[in-house]
This record gives C-alpha cells, sequence and structure tokens, in this order.
C-alpha cells in the first residue's frame, strides 16, 4: 500500500507538471520555430527542456531551504531583501498581462475560425472574453468543472488531428533548414515549457519529499516535449516555411499553428481549429484564476461581490482592450512572456537564487538538488541573459 500511495503521489505530480506545460505556447511553436526548420527548431526543444528542468531542480532546492507553504514571493524576500521581492512581483504581473493578451488575441481568431462569422475580429476578441469573465468570477469550483470538459476536447482533438494529417506531411518540407533563425523562437519555447509557478504546490502535495519531486518534474516535463515534438512534425510537415501560406509568413501576421491551414488544407483545418479552442481555453481559464488571486492577494482585498466584480474586470478587461488595438500581437506578446518575464523568474533567478543561498547565506548543501556547483549555476544564468538579449535584439529586428 505504501508503493501504491508513493506512486500516486508522482503519478499526480507528473500530470500536475504536464498540464501546468501545455496550453497557449503550443500553438505559437510552430509558427515561433518555422524560420528555423524541423531538425535545428527539434534541437532547440531539446536545449530548452534541459533548462527548463535545471532550473526547476534549483527551485526545489530552495523549496526545502523555505518554511513549508512558501510562495516565491517570499522566497525571493527571505533570499533576495525587499527589492527582490518587489522585483519578483513586477516580473511576475507582467508575465500575467502578456500571457492574457495571447489568450484573448488568440481566442479572438478562434471563434471566427470555429464559427465563421462576418466579424470584425475585435468583436470576437470581445465574446470570447465576455463569455468566459463570469467562469472565473463565479470562482475555482465552476472553474474545475469546465476545466475537466475542455481537457477532453484537447486530448481528443490532438489525437483525432494527427490521424487526419498523418498523410499530408511532406519530407520535403521537413527538410528544410536554416539554423541561423532557429534560436530566434527560444522566447517562445521558454513560455511554452514553463511549469516552475507550480512547485511551491507540488512541494506542498509530495511532503516535500524531493526525490519523489524530481521524478515528478522530470516525467512531467517530458510529457510536453515528446507531445511539442511530434505537434511540430505534423505541423512544419504539411505547412511550408517559404512562400505563400507559409509559416514564415504566418509568423509575420502574428498567426497562430492553425491558421495557415485554412487555405493549404482545409480538410485538416476544420479538426486543428477546434483544438487550437479547447488549447487555447484550457489555459486561458486556469490562468485568469491565478491571475485573479495574484492581485487580490497582492492588494489584500476580500472575495466580496463588489471586490470579485473589478477584479474580474480587471483581469480581462486590460488584456482584452490591449489585443483590440493590436489584433497581430499573438506571437509578440508570448515573445515579452517568455522571453522577459520566464527568462528572468524562471530561467534567471533560480541560479540566482541558489548561488545566494548555497554560498552566502550558507544555506545546508546536502539539499542540493543540481550537480555541478557554481560552474552549473553560472553557464544557466548566461543562458537566462542570452534569453533576455534575444527577445529584445527579435523585437528590434
Amino acid at each position: 500500500m505504501r508503493i501504491i500511495h508513493s506512486l500516486g503521489h508522482v503519478v499526480g505530480g507528473t500530470l500536475l507538471i504536464a498540464g501546468t506545460t501545455i496550453g497557449v505556447g503550443m500553438l505559437a511553436l510552430p509558427v515561433a520555430t518555422g524560420a528555423g526548420g524541423f531538425v535545428p527548431s527539434a534541437i532547440i526543444y531539446l536545449i530548452c527542456w534541459a533548462f527548463m528542468l535545471c532550473t526547476g531542480l534549483l527551485l526545489v532546492e530552495v523549496c526545502l531551504w523555505m518554511p513549508k507553504d512558501s510562495s516565491f514571493i517570499s522566497m525571493a524576500e527571505r533570499i533576495l531583501g525587499p527589492l527582490g521581492r518587489n522585483v519578483f512581483w513586477v516580473v511576475y504581473l507582467f508575465l500575467f498581462v502578456t500571457v492574457m493578451i495571447a489568450h484573448a488575441a488568440g481566442g479572438g481568431s478562434v471563434i471566427l475560425d470555429i464559427t465563421g462569422w462576418d466579424l470584425p475580429n475585435w468583436a470576437a476578441v470581445i465574446i470570447y472574453s465576455s463569455v468566459l469573465a463570469p467562469v472565473v468570477y463565479l470562482g475555482a469550483h465552476s472553474v474545475d468543472r469546465l476545466n475537466m470538459f475542455l481537457i477532453s476536447g484537447v486530448v481528443i482533438t490532438y489525437f483525432a488531428f494527427l490521424a487526419v494529417s498523418v498523410d499530408k506531411i511532406e519530407i520535403t518540407n521537413l527538410s528544410y533548414a536554416n539554423w541561423g533563425k532557429a534560436w530566434l523562437a527560444l522566447p517562445i519555447l521558454f513560455t511554452a515549457f514553463t511549469y516552475q509557478v507550480i512547485i511551491p504546490t507540488l512541494m506542498t502535495y509530495m511532503e516535500r519529499n524531493a526525490k519523489k519531486v524530481r521524478l515528478a518534474i522530470f516525467l512531467g516535463s517530458s510529457i510536453p516535449l515528446v507531445i511539442y515534438l511530434i505537434w511540430e512534425l505534423a505541423i512544419l510537415g504539411i505547412i511550408p516555411a517559404e512562400g505563400a501560406g507559409g509559416l514564415i509568413e504566418a509568423s509575420k501576421q502574428g498567426q497562430n499553428a492553425i491558421g495557415p491551414m485554412k487555405e493549404l488544407v482545409p480538410q485538416v483545418f476544420v479538426i486543428g481549429k477546434y483544438f487550437a479552442f479547447f488549447a487555447l481555453t484550457t489555459s486561458f481559464i486556469p490562468l485568469a484564476l491565478a491571475f485573479f488571486d495574484f492581485l487580490r492577494d497582492g492588494l489584500k482585498w476580500k472575495r466580496d461581490g463588489l471586490h470579485r466584480f473589478i477584479l474580474t474586470c480587471v483581469v480581462f478587461g486590460i488584456p482584452m482592450v490591449i489585443a483590440i488595438v493590436w489584433p497581430n500581437i499573438f506571437l509578440v506578446a508570448l515573445g515579452y512572456a517568455g522571453g522577459i518575464s520566464c527568462a528572468f523568474l524562471f530561467g534567471l533567478m533560480p541560479p540566482l537564487l541558489a548561488w545566494v543561498g548555497r554560498y552566502i547565506k550558507r544555506y545546508p548543501r546536502e539539499k542540493d538538488q543540481l550537480p555541478g556547483g557554481k560552474i552549473t549555476l553560472i553557464v544557466l544564468m548566461t543562458f537566462a541573459i542570452l534569453i533576455l538579449i534575444a527577445e529584445v535584439v527579435q523585437q528590434i529586428m
């Protein structure tokens, strides 16, 4: 019975990690990586996965130094002081806003694809956000019920999409490669491989058993890696990188991965548009709920009707307005989220916190979760800084 209980924790933790990782970034990945081609992109995927695995393990180490149920904000404050807490809070807020903008913009496009309505994009964005806002207003219970339905939709439409697209894959499309452009996708890859936000919750769920948490992180982050690579193979095999209707053109227009199929392979597009809806909405609703709770906790507001109504309007209203003003902001918002927020919070901060904890505050070294000492931490911090630079360069270009 003890073995079954232990495996239950590992399975549950693995699914938490996988579920947190898979989201809106999946719809952006093939478009963001299309200019690089399949083989270069697959290598970048593996590098990003390994990097995020390492920073996740470092956050487990930091959690072990902290009291039970500590949040990221309290970790930053205890190790880096009030300045660290304030910077962490601001960047976390920026992450929420940018990802919410991407969801609102992408959701509007998907609504038009599914319904076929002859509406301007701004109207679709309003409809998509307005339909989901009451669900978040009602709270976690309503979110949980709807999310079970949405997750089922993601699984069914994902496998249906692969089934109808397998015979449309062209080897010549997969042979395209541009190594010089492959690295530009790293900011969005950061968003797609982010799961670290769930680690404090995972530590509590798994009773601070570092060995089980490490296994759950490895398995849970590997599942999205496999799903992403298969998805990448299908999309890049069907849609050429260059030319009219290709992935490079789709990237310039801020489209998701399904958009270019509308003209090229309409029979595959029929399934793909429903997958896009389920994938977007599955991550949009829990994200909005987390954003709601983050603001409520930061403002020290109660959960009463007026405060709940105001926060719901802020959580959905600001991203909705920005998505209306800049209708092609989908990929740009995800790039900012990954290249700035995720690179800072879950790329740079974990090795920095570990460095200060290990070598300045002298926390117990027997709790080390990642070997390699200072060299490993320096490599990880350098990589995170390069991602930040890559995002700035990409926006300038």
